[in-house]
């Protein structure tokens, strides 16, 4: 009966029926004068039916209640198109069908690349639309404090610059279909241990400058059409009534006038969420309507703030094209294939762009075998027929109906080149010992199993994968170790192996995009958008107060502050396995030619990149900054980057601009982002360990 009504709502009598009950569907008016119009027509009842979801086997098209996350029905008598949302930071998910498993959204910031973000985030949206979803939830935008979250592998990384770019464009991407991208989780959410009760203390400057950034350019950058709250608390309040940080910081100071969505069952008082800043209670609450209708009857929730509240869901809904251009209507939209030959190419070329080669000794990559050689492929994600090692677990997890496994496509490869490979599951390290030593390479796939509710205990392989490592390389000389994890692991093996590669949770595409990477068909294009430890001591992270918290009141303290990541590895002079943007290639750059120059508030920084080698290649460099003592930051931020492709000895100059906000620290005394004078060191090189050219400006 719903599906019926949301068929009926937009083909009935046609656009022109349609204005002429609800004026607010001319196209004409501005979304908030739409949005207007539409609210001074609403009862109450209609009010209150917007802001909460529903079961959603109501859900057109659901298979009891699959496929979908939450359900808001439709009002054709208003002509308000029904709500649907999902999961998606790395594809249609909720157990959705025929659409494309894109490499995880760590993966994707491994590419360095914004251009391809927002060509991925648009095949996103648009697989979303022909699903029938208006609501997209993601990008996750959390910063990677505890490499151990389960959660890691779902956003950017441990840099707010890195993740605000790829933010930014990812929802540039989404939003330009009739999609609203929803950017979480607001404003912090570091582990998943105790997720609902932690309660995340940290400093007003750390949380400025580590863990807003990135919200922030969602909102001011990219216009994005929804925020979605988190589960736990930030410094002893719920961050889903929290107002300060929804209705001082979001609401006012950023002027965010979209929606604010709970996530799912992170609501404890509607009433006092709502008078925090939140719009929309999820997945479903009888209780909240009631509370909320409870709350107007006795005076304690105002009709303003209910009217607050509609607007945004309206005005978002209007500025996004959910009114004019609602999914396509069909039947079985559950079942359908939406996936297409673009989006799996989308999805392979993040897939190869993001793969980091991390060991490369004796130029083991790649691979050049000669006629009738053999390839010894070991582990389990090389030849699982299911999705069990191309994406994280929880409400990320995407059905990857169209994965291709790297032993298919391995075999296919090595085919062309005359070559044989052979198969051990790791499952004997004995076994695949013996395969390894009759074979002239060796590729060990390992992984790590991430997934939503869970943190990982440590940062070891699980399964025995280590010992397995070990067997292998000790038969064969020639071993490359492929990974597909959700973030960094101890690899206490590193020695003893030629070769290590990072896949990260590849998507469909992961056999096709490993065997172009390895046989050189691609380069290894990615660049480490998070640091590799080289122990679980070695991390800024490392004490149980820090995580996952210590005491009754399950508090986690962040007293790390702003030494995030990289940070805290300059700051403690402590060496890690591989720094931040680190990656190899299969040539070499040389960078030349530092000119800084200064036109008021603009700084811009130019110099050379050159491909020294004699295949084409990949480079990213970075740009960071040191500030002058007196601002008390880390000694050295990412202020700017930028991907390179040239071919043996090209050489092209790259031109960066310095926002200026990443001249500034956040002043606790004035309560304002403030530049210290004196000296800026400028330093440019091809990871936060590896710098090459250095300048200065004064501020």
């Amino acid at each position: 009966m719903a599906a019926l009504c949301v068929v009926a709502a937009w083909t009935g009598s046609g656009p022109a029926d349609a204005s002429a009950r609800c004026p607010w569907m001319s196209k004409a008016l501005r979304p908030s004068a739409r949005a207007s119009k539409l609210l001074a027509a609403m009862s109450t009842a209609d009010k209150l039916a917007l802001l909460t979801g529903v079961d959603t086997t109501a859900a057109p098209y659901a298979d009891g209640g699959a496929g979908y996350a939450g359900y808001v029905p439709p009002n054709p008598r208003l002509c308000i198109p029904a709500l649907t949302l999902n999961d998606g930071p790395a594809g249609v998910a909720d157990g959705q069908i025929g659409t494309t498993a894109f490499p995880a959204p760590l993966a994707q910031a491994a590419t360095w690349d914004p251009v391809l973000e927002q060509s991925l985030g648009a095949a996103l949206g648009w697989e979303a639309w022909q699903k029938g979803i208006d609501v997209l939830l993601g990008p996750n935008v959390n910063i990677a404090r505890v490499p151990e979250n389960g959660r890691n592998f779902e956003a950017f990384g441990e840099d707010p610059f890195l993740s605000s770019a790829m933010a930014v464009a990812d929802i540039d991407g989404i939003q330009q279909n009739p999609v609203i991208a929803t950017v979480k989780h607001f404003p912090v959410n570091s582990q998943e241990t105790n997720r609902y009760s932690v309660s995340e203390n940290l400093d007003e400057r750390t949380l400025r400058e580590i863990y807003l950034p990135p919200f922030v350019a969602a909102v001011e950058d990219a216009k994005v059409g929804a925020v979605m709250c988190a589960y736990g608390l930030v410094n002893v309040v719920y961050s889903c009534q929290d107002p300060n940080l929804m209705g001082t910081f979001l609401r006012k100071e950023l002027r965010f006038d979209g929606i604010v969505v709970s996530d799912w069952n992170a609501t404890r008082s509607a009433p006092a969420s709502a008078a925090a800043g939140l719009d929309l209670v999820m997945p479903t609450s009888a209780n909240a309507v009631t509370t909320l209708a409870s709350g107007i009857d006795a005076g304690t929730v105002t009709p303003q703030l209910i009217d607050g509240m509609v607007t945004h869901v309206l005005t978002s809904m209007f500025r996004l094209g959910l009114f004019d251009d609602p999914p396509p209507p069909r039947q079985n939209v559950y079942l359908s294939h939406v996936s297409t030959p673009a989006d799996e190419g989308v999805a392979l070329q993040v897939a190869e762009e993001s793969t980091v080669l991390l060991k490369n000794a004796a130029h083991a990559l790649p691979l050049h075998l000669g006629a009738h050689e053999t390839i010894a492929v070991v582990g389990a994600p090389a030849g699982a027929a299911t999705s069990a090692f191309v994406g994280g677990g929880g409400s990320a997890y995407v059905t990857a109906t169209n994965a291709v496994t790297p032993l298919q496509a391995l075999t296919t490869r090595a085919a062309k080149a005359k070559d044989d490979v052979t198969y051990a599951d790791g499952s004997d390290a004995a076994a695949a010992a013996a395969a390894a030593g009759s074979a002239d390479a060796a590729v060990v796939f390992v992984y790590d199993q991430e997934r939503e509710g869970y943190d990982r205990a440590d940062l070891e392989l699980p399964a025995g994968q280590d010992q397995l490592v070990e067997a292998v390389a000790r038969a064969n000389p020639h071993t490359i170790v492929v990974l597909d994890t959700g973030g960094p692991v101890l690899m206490p093996w590193l020695d003893q192996v030629a070769g290590v590669v990072e896949a990260w949770y590849p998507g469909d595409e992961d056999g096709n995009a490993i065997a172009a990477v390895l046989f050189g068909d691609a380069e290894p294009g990615g660049r480490l958008p998070q640091t590799f430890p080289t122990s679980d001591t070695a991390l800024p992270t490392a004490s149980p107060d820090q995580w996952p918290g210590a005491g009754n009141a399950q508090d986690a303290i962040f007293s790390e502050g702003i030494d995030v990541g990289y940070r805290w590895y300059d700051a403690t002079k402590i060496a890690p396995l591989f720094p931040f943007g680190f990656g190899l290639s299969y040539t070499t750059f040389r960078y030349l030619h530092l000119k800084v120059k200064t036109r008021g508030s603009k700084v811009t920084v130019a110099f050379t990149v050159e491909n020294t080698g004699r295949r084409a290649g990949t480079d990213v460099p970075q740009l960071y900054l040191d500030d002058p003592r007196a601002a008390d930051e880390p000694p050295k931020q990412l202020a700017g980057f930028e991907r390179v492709d040239l071919q043996p000895r090209e050489a092209t100059t790259v031109t960066l601009t310095i926002p200026q906000r990443s001249f500034a620290y956040w002043n606790t005394a004035t309560k304002a982002w403030t530049v210290a004078p004196g000296l800026y060191r400028i330093l440019v090189g091809a990871s936060s360990r590896d710098i090459r050219l250095r300048g200065f400006v004064r501020r």
